[in-house]
Formats: structure tokens, C-alpha cells, sequence
């Protein structure tokens, strides 16, 4: 197993969240954890700081996953703190009346030449390959499931009123309903995760633009402006991340050079 600072010169991170222009309070959240292998983006629901609160208990208890063993046991750690999560907002929802608390999640962990992607909810997951842009996550809402039907016709679904109504949200049912995605992890390869205070604004042909060309914090703080420049109507979040196995190598030959110029 590598040492944390060698996995974590293998995956090149930003991030960044924003309140927005319209919304009095930040109800997202993220956490970036290269040296593990995890990033996540939450969105919270609930108003009066219960939506912050469920975004927070989601990157709480992912923060406690440890530095895994191999890829399974990553994945499973992952899942673990997702649930625990998921009973925590439960308990706290109850203590306040009962009212519909949850957050979605997106997460993205990586294990050397392997990922995998996890999410509940409308906050999503791209992957930018040899300039071609894929999104990964499916959006867990009312209007995604009426498209996947085909029983919206094309002129409705731009102006379709519950666009944004989701089916699955941590926090809202007994039992966490995640949905996941694996596979080979790319040289270049290139991950955007995102609430949906991005994708309101943000097509995702500026998405490839800015993501594939700009280094990862540079594209998130790039991101998150545009938004803000087309109205910014919700919390916006972003994660960008880009895989580079060699980036072990060359921080070894910097530090041998730096050590045979102190010599």
C-alpha cells in the first residue's frame, strides 16, 4: 500500500462552495480527501439550518472514513458512514417535529487505477475522458424518471414546474438508497462533482471547457462564477479532481533534486 502522501500526488484537487446571490445561507457542503481516495459534495433540504445540518452529518462521518486497506474496503467504509449518517439526520428530524430533513450526496473514491462513484439525489458526477464529457450519476428526481419513461414530450421538459423534486435524499427514508457506478480509473482522467446550484446555470459544454483545460481549483472557482454571473438562484458546489499516476514520480525526482542541490 502507497504511502498517503504518494496516493495523494495521484489525484490533483480542488474545491469550492458559494451561498450564492439569492439564498441568505449556505445549505452545501464538500470534503476533499485525497490522501484517502474520497470527495463528496452534499446539497441539504429542510430550511430554517436543518438542510445545513444534514449536509454536514454526510461529510462528518465520511471525514472518519480511514485510510483503506484496499478498494472494497474503502467502498465499504464509505457505504458505513453514509448509513450512519443517514440515522443521525433520522433522529434529528425527529427531534424537531418530524419535518422532511435530507441532503443528497455525490461521492468519488479512487483507489490506484480504480474508482468508484456514489450518489443519492440531484447532485452529480462527470467524468472529463480525452476531452469528451460523461456524466456518470443519475439524477434521482421526479423529472428524471418521467424522461426515463418518455412520458414527458421534448417541449415540456423545459418547463416542466417539479424539475427538481428528488425521489431519494439521505435522510429521508429508514435505509440510505444510493446508487453507484465503477470502473478503470485513466491517466488525464478528470471528475467534476457538483450540487445543482451549478448544473441551474452551468450546460455541460462549459463544463468540459472549463474542467478539461484548467487546473482543478482554477475550473472550480471558474465554475462557481459563472453561475454567479447567470444569477447564482441556489448554493453552488464543486469538486474537480484529475488523476495523475505519475504525479508519485515526479514529486520523487523533485525532492531528490532539491535534496542533491541542498548537498
Amino acid at each position: 500500500m502507497k504511502p498517503d502522501s504518494d496516493l495523494a500526488s495521484m489525484f490533483e484537487t480542488g474545491g469550492a462552495t458559494h451561498r450564492g446571490r439569492v439564498r441568505d445561507r449556505n445549505e452545501d457542503d464538500f470534503i476533499a480527501r485525497p490522501d484517502v481516495g474520497l470527495w463528496a459534495v452534499a446539497d441539504g433540504m429542510g430550511g430554517h439550518m436543518a438542510g445545513a445540518f444534514a449536509s454536514r452529518a454526510v461529510t462528518r462521518a465520511l471525514s472518519e472514513v480511514e485510510r483503506p486497506a484496499n478498494a472494497s474496503a474503502l467502498l465499504q467504509s464509505c457505504d458505513a458512514k453514509i448509513s450512519l449518517a443517514n440515522g443521525e439526520i433520522r433522529s434529528f428530524a425527529q427531534r424537531n417535529g418530524g419535518a422532511i430533513v435530507g441532503t443528497t450526496v455525490a461521492v468519488l473514491l479512487a483507489f490506484p487505477e480504480h474508482f468508484a462513484c456514489i450518489w443519492c439525489g440531484d447532485s452529480r458526477i462527470y467524468l472529463v475522458r480525452r476531452g469528451v464529457l460523461e456524466q456518470i450519476s443519475r439524477d434521482h428526481t421526479e423529472f428524471q424518471e418521467l424522461m426515463d419513461r418518455g412520458a414527458l414530450a421534448p417541449g415540456e421538459a423545459e418547463n416542466w414546474p417539479n424539475r427538481n423534486v428528488l425521489t431519494r435524499a439521505i435522510g429521508v427514508f429508514e435505509k440510505p438508497e444510493t446508487e453507484m457506478k465503477d470502473g478503470a480509473l485513466q491517466s488525464g482522467d478528470v471528475f467534476v462533482l457538483c450540487s445543482d446550484g451549478l448544473t441551474a446555470h452551468v450546460e455541460d459544454e462549459e463544463i468540459l471547457k472549463i474542467a478539461g483545460r484548467r487546473p482543478p481549483e482554477s475550473a472550480c472557482h471558474e465554475l462557481i462564477d459563472l453561475a454567479l454571473s447567470r444569477g447564482g438562484k441556489d448554493n453552488v458546489t464543486v469538486i474537480v479532481m484529475k488523476y495523475n499516476p505519475d504525479g508519485t514520480r515526479r514529486m520523487s525526482a523533485q525532492l531528490g533534486a532539491a535534496q542533491a542541490r541542498a548537498e
